[in-house]
């Protein structure tokens, strides 16, 4: 973020609090800063559409994305996870709308999100178990739930030698304290139409690079069937996100995107229910983000169901099923010492040191001749041999004339 110049708003930018920043046609700015949009004034006002307009085109060429009249939609997205979306007129009234989502200033652990509310105390011990014992994770909710924000506190929790392969539309995950990870993004056409790489080639490419984990940070389109067909074939451990109203209403949003992949819903019925081990839905309310639901998918009879364990509003006490004390007893893991401070913050384990090698005599500089231009080293006797080279006379040719000067 900070090689991005956001000019009039780069004091909303910098501020830790604001997480989604917009400007409206007319030039009004909004931020919010977790309690809401409320309207911010810029330190410089836009003074008209026209200079809203020229400012999306300019901030859309810092991220290397195209917004003019052919192209009015534009949706970039940074290295650190600044992901900005801007529309042009005609298809807004005037001017231009941009929308800009800012990532968390500091990477939040899971510690971090229970301790600010996103999950009880109680569950801490579960979801560092569903990472552990390479649980396969779906995260549903709606826009600006914290999906995004839980997906990269699991990924924490990954050992520092697994190896990650994810792949996102725009890159939002950003930073993560991973060494071992691969982070792949789509490519859109360029002005000819070639040249695109959309999610299902980049989902079947990561199968390819001995992935321990395959995470896709959004599932939207007919991906899904590359996805599925991956955590069906020994790919444990993965995770994606999912926009859905709750985990009942999951079933029919996986058949639907089935469907533009071309799978009958008894395919996606069988692919979904082996896949996922887990479905955690985020809502966000006014007093905060937090883990509304957790529950799995079954087959009941040939139809798939989301099936809830565990119902939270973020205040009183959870609804638990009966099955939720045996969902909680086979993924809790209890934290390491070597790996888990008192406060139940994640230490990074250094890798291991590479065994030291003894070191190479130095052989010494052959002396050079003196001179501008030094020639080149040679051991004593190859001294190259000069002959005056031989004329050869072809039978095929007549002699050539010889000149009289």
């Amino acid at each position: 973020m900070v090689d991005l110049m956001f000019g009039p708003l780069d004091e909303i930018v910098r501020d830790p609090r604001v997480t989604d920043v917009a400007v409206t046609c007319d030039g009004k700015v909004w931020a919010d800063r977790g309690e809401g949009m409320c309207e911010c004034p810029a330190r410089i006002p836009f003074r008209s559409p026209q200079v809203v307009r020229e400012y999306a085109v300019q901030l859309c060429a810092q991220l290397g994305r195209r917004l003019d009249d052919a192209q009015p939609i534009a949706d970039a997205s940074s290295e650190e996870g600044v992901r900005i979306h801007a529309v042009i007129a005609p298809l807004v009234a005037q001017g231009a709308s941009i929308s800009i989502r800012l990532p968390d200033r500091m990477f939040s652990s899971l510690s971090t999100l229970c301790g600010k509310g996103l999950f009880p105390r109680e569950w801490l011990p579960m979801m560092r178990g569903l990472v552990a014992k390479q649980a396969t994770v779906l995260i549903t909710g709606g826009t600006g739930a914290g999906k995004t924000t839980l997906l990269k506190a699991l990924l924490g929790e990954c050992g520092p030698t697994e190896r990650i392969v994810t792949v996102e539309e725009v890159r939002e995950l950003g930073a993560l304290p991973l060494t071992n990870r691969v982070s792949l993004a789509t490519r859109e056409a360029n002005v000819e139409g070639t040249g695109a790489v959309g999610l299902p080639d980049l989902v079947k490419a990561t199968l390819r690079m001995r992935p321990d984990r395959v995470v896709l940070g959004e599932c939207r389109g007919e991906e899904i069937a590359d996805l599925l067909r991956a955590y069906n074939s020994g790919h444990h451990g993965g995770m994606t996100t999912l926009h859905a109203d709750n985990v009942g209403r999951v079933p029919s949003r996986l058949i639907s995107l089935g469907l533009l992949a071309g799978l009958a819903p008894q395919a996606m019925t069988m692919l979904a229910h082996d896949a996922f081990d887990v479905v955690m839905h985020v809502e966000r309310t006014d007093a905060g983000r937090h883990i509304a639901q957790i529950g799995r998918l079954v087959d009941r009879h040939g139809d798939l169901v989301g099936q809830p364990l565990c119902v939270w509003d973020g205040a009183s006490p959870p609804k638990l099923a009966d099955d939720w004390p045996e969902f909680v007893a086979h993924w809790r893991v209890d934290a390491a010492p070597a790996e888990r401070g008192g406060d139940g913050e994640r230490i990074s384990v250094p890798l291991p040191a590479r065994p030291q090698t003894p070191p190479v005599a130095a052989t010494p500089t052959p002396t050079r001749r003196p001179g501008r231009h030094a020639a080149p080293y040679r051991p004593a006797g190859m001294e190259p041999q000069y002959t005056e080279p031989r004329k050869v006379v072809s039978p095929w040719l007549p002699p050539r004339p010889s000149s009289s000067r």
